[in-house]
Parts: structure tokens; sequence; C-alpha cells
């Protein structure tokens, strides 16, 4: 007589009582195998961007985040990250620290903060079309808590620039004509567009985590903050410090699910390495116009960011995974 099905049986191989992670995130994408089950105009645009893409045969299954973040987990830990966020905005509020904030501090925060605003929502719109494109159900919700990373990101840079309207009105006001037309934005804006219109999820994916997000991070969450504490603001670091965390973790899921890839078809290689030598000289254009733009906004000499560190330590991302492009950061 057969053996009743247990619970969870799809993971009754593993002969261990599965984990939360196991069991909220195992094979929730049953069109990846079976197709959908009514034919809809998407069915073509999954054929050519999720099956058809240039990675091919990888055992995503094999895929696990390394923080093996479920829904419930990624709530816990982020109210303890915005606990401390709200502790830290309310004693600027209590303090009156915006109002001694020196002049050339907000004006490097109102050339950074609100059209920083605009390159992010790029960011989680890419994300979420990875999470939705993705053959894994665990990359679809790595994907998509990135996406809510990002506008936890923007919904703090967005309360801080309510903040800072306390003193200056206008603050912020010019902040979609600065992303659109000021010169310093475009090679990034131009790169965040270009996303946009990249349909294979893996090139996405790839194009976006492993080239674009490690050299943006850099430059907002750490030279960013540096410029501002040389102008007497020691507030954005803190904030930065905490959002920098959720840009750690991106970076270790990405990470693993590269080996996955890599690990599969010889041809997946070939394109990752493709996708990187195309977008990586991209966004170090964007950079290497945008931080010196930074500095003087500031009231700073032109190279007060140090554009080669920036890159360096983006690249070593890279290098940690055998994908950087010969030659490496300047």
């Amino acid at each position: 007589m057969r053996a009743p099905l247990k619970t969870y049986s799809h993971l009754a191989g593993k002969r261990r009582r599965p984990t939360e992670y196991e069991i909220a995130t195992t094979h929730l994408h049953h069109h990846v195998e079976r197709g959908f089950e009514v034919a809809v105009p998407a069915a073509e645009w999954y054929a050519r961007h999720q099956r058809g893409s240039r990675w091919r045969a990888a055992a995503w299954e094999q895929f696990s985040d390394p923080r093996e973040t479920t829904y419930t987990k990624y709530t816990r830990l982020q109210h303890a990250q915005e606990s401390f966020c709200d502790g830290l905005l309310a004693s600027t509020d209590a303090s009156g620290y915006d109002a001694a904030l020196p002049r050339e501090a907000r004006a490097l925060l109102a050339s950074a903060l609100p059209p920083l605003r605009f390159a992010l929502h790029g960011f989680q719109m890419v994300a979420a079309y990875v999470g939705q494109m993705a053959p894994e159900g665990r990359v679809t919700i790595a994907a998509l808590l990135q996406g809510a990373d990002e506008v936890r990101r923007i919904h703090r840079i967005a309360y801080r620039m309510a903040q800072l309207r306390r003193v200056d009105p206008t603050f912020g006001d010019d902040s979609r004509a600065r992303f659109e037309t000021a010169p310093a934005w475009q090679p990034l804006r131009e790169v965040i567009e270009s996303l946009f219109v990249t349909w294979d999820w893996a090139e996405a994916f790839v194009a976006l985590n492993v080239c674009v997000k490690p050299v943006v991070d850099e430059l907002f969450m750490v030279a960013l903050p540096t410029l501002a504490r040389a102008r007497g603001d020691f507030l954005l670091g803190q904030l930065c410090a905490s959002l920098e965390e959720d840009c750690l973790w991106q970076r270790q899921w990405t990470a693993a699910l590269v080996r996955v890839a890599l690990a599969g078809d010889a041809d997946n290689r070939a394109a990752t390495l493709e996708w990187v030598a195309a977008w990586t000289p991209r966004v170090t254009r964007a950079i290497e116009v945008l931080a010196p733009a930074l500095a003087l906004a500031a009231g700073l000499p032109f190279g007060t960011v140090d554009v080669a560190a920036v890159l360096r330590r983006a690249s070593d991302f890279q290098r940690a995974l055998e994908l950087a492009p010969p030659g490496g950061a300047p």
C-alpha cells in the first residue's frame, strides 16, 4: 500500500524537517515547466525573455538566498533598521540640526538627494522586472525584496527633504529638472533608461546588480557621506550606514545566483562576461562625470571624491565573481 503523502511532500527528499525559508520559497512558479494554463499575450514574452534567456540550463532550484529571507524575516529585520532611522531623524527635529547646517552642506544635499530619488525608482522598477521574469521563486522573492529596499531608500530621502524644506521651502523643487537636464546626471540617466529596455531577465539582473548598482551604491552610500562630513553634516553618514546594509545583502544574494548560473550551461559565463563588458564602461563613465559635480556643489575641489577608489571597491565585487573586465578598475 502506498504511503500517504506528508505535508510539504515536495521537500521530503531532504529527509529532515524543512526550514521556514524552504517551505515559503520552494517550487512557486508552476508556469516555468508547465507554461500558462490560459493562452495570453504574456506567454510569448516569457518564452522570449525568460525561457529564451541567454542564461540556460542552470539548476535554479539550487539557488538560496544566504540570508534565507522570507517576508516575515524581512519585516522583522527592517523594523529594527527603521526604528534606528526614525530615532535619528526625530533627534534632528528636536535639536534644530538643519537650521545650523552649513550652507555648503545644504547645497551638497540639494545637488545629490532629490535627483537620486529618480535613479532609485529606476532601480526599483528593474528589480521588480527581474523578480517578475525570474525562473525560480527564490529569485523572485529576493528581487522583490530588493525592490522594497529601494522604496525604503526613496522614502528616507523624501523624509529628509521634507525636514530640509522647513529651513529652505524651495529645497528639491528643481530635482526633476536636474535629473532630466543637468549634464552631470545625464550619463547615469541614460544607463537607467537603457536598463528599462533590457528584456532578457538575466541580462537585466547582471546589468543592475553586478554592474550598475555596486558603483552607484558605493558613490552615494559611502563617498557622498564623506563629502557631507567634510562640510559639517554628520547625519547623512549615519542614515546611509543603515541603508548600506541593504546594499550589502543585495550583493550577497546576487553572488549566490551568479554562482549557480555559472555552474550551469557553459555559455552562461560567456554571456555574463559580455554583459559585464558592455555595461561596466557605461556606469564607469556616469560616475566619472557625476562624482566631481557633487564635490563642486559642496564647494570642494573637483577631485575631492576619489573616483578610482569608488570604482575599485565596486570592481572588487566583480573580481570576487571572476567577472571583472580585463584591466579592472582604474
